[in-house]
Order: structure tokens, then C-alpha cells, then sequence
């Protein structure tokens, strides 16, 4: 079982995150950008994930809101700079509940002997901001999110 890594140096207003998977790294990106799948893992299992926008292309705006079993719902947002390939997706990273508290991520997806090594850099405006969202709780929706990953690309076939 692959571990992820969380890696936050102190001082620095960054966020890293590491996990590899026993999948191509063209399946692993798929996950990212395709609005069939994306909702199937990303965020804590408790939670259900609408996608209500999601246009995986140069300037292309993505929205996606996460809804607790009571109905209470938080909404993210951005917008994809570049063109998402599966060498990477640069996009930026807004909770509504925090409006202007906007990171800018760098996801690559690196491919060895049919296994992906998937890296999420995240850069805040500060280091303030970076440690409020590592207090929220972010460590463990990431786990929960990337052991759900590990989950769907396990099932291979009814992904694809």
C-alpha cells in the first residue's frame, strides 16, 4: 500500500503532496479531468462531490462542491492555466468559504514501469494562509481522497 506524503517546510507558504499508484499515469490524469470520474474520489468519504463546472482546457473554469449528509455544501473553484496533459495541470484553487485565498497548483503525473508517481504542488499567498488550510482538516480529506484514487484505478476496467 503506497503512502501520501504532506510535506509543508516551514516559513514556506507551500504544500506538497505525494502518492504514487499501481496505474498508467494516463488513467491517473484522466481521474483529474474527467467529470464522470473526479467526482468518485476526490474529498473525505462522508461527502459527496457535484461537479457543476469542469473545462479541463486552457482558461477553462472548473466548480465542484463537496455536500455533507445534512445538505450543508462547500463549494471550490478555479481556473486551468495552460492545457491539462498528462505531463501536467497548472490551475488555481479557491474555497468560496475564503474568497481571495487563492492558490495556484502544479500537478504532474510521472509514469515508471506502469506505476504513477503523482505530485501536487501548491503555492498560498502566505504562510498564514497556507497553515489555516492544514488546520481545517486538509491532511485527512487528501488521505481519504487519494486512498479513494487507489480505489477507482484498482477497478481499471469499469473506469475505462
Amino acid at each position: 500500500m503506497h503512502q501520501t506524503e504532506i510535506i509543508t517546510e516551514p516559513g514556506q507558504p507551500t504544500v506538497e503532496i505525494r502518492r504514487e499508484f499501481d496505474a498508467p499515469r494516463e488513467l491517473v490524469f484522466r481521474a483529474h479531468v474527467d467529470p464522470a470520474l473526479l467526482p468518485r474520489w476526490l474529498g473525505p468519504r462522508r461527502l459527496t462531490t457535484r461537479i457543476d463546472r469542469l473545462e479541463a482546457r486552457d482558461g477553462g473554469r472548473w466548480r465542484f462542491v463537496h455536500v455533507e449528509e445534512d445538505g450543508t455544501e462547500y463549494g471550490f473553484r478555479g481556473v486551468y492555466h495552460g492545457e491539462p496533459t498528462v505531463e501536467g495541470i497548472i490551475q488555481t484553487w479557491e474555497y468560496e468559504g475564503a474568497p481571495g485565498a487563492v492558490s495556484l497548483e502544479y500537478a504532474t503525473f510521472t509514469e515508471v514501469d506502469g506505476r504513477t508517481l503523482l505530485r501536487n504542488f501548491a503555492v498560498y499567498r502566505s504562510v498564514a494562509e497556507r497553515d489555516a488550510l492544514v488546520a481545517s482538516g486538509m491532511a485527512d480529506g487528501v488521505e481519504q481522497g487519494m486512498e479513494r484514487l487507489t480505489e477507482l484505478l484498482a477497478a481499471g476496467a469499469s473506469v475505462g
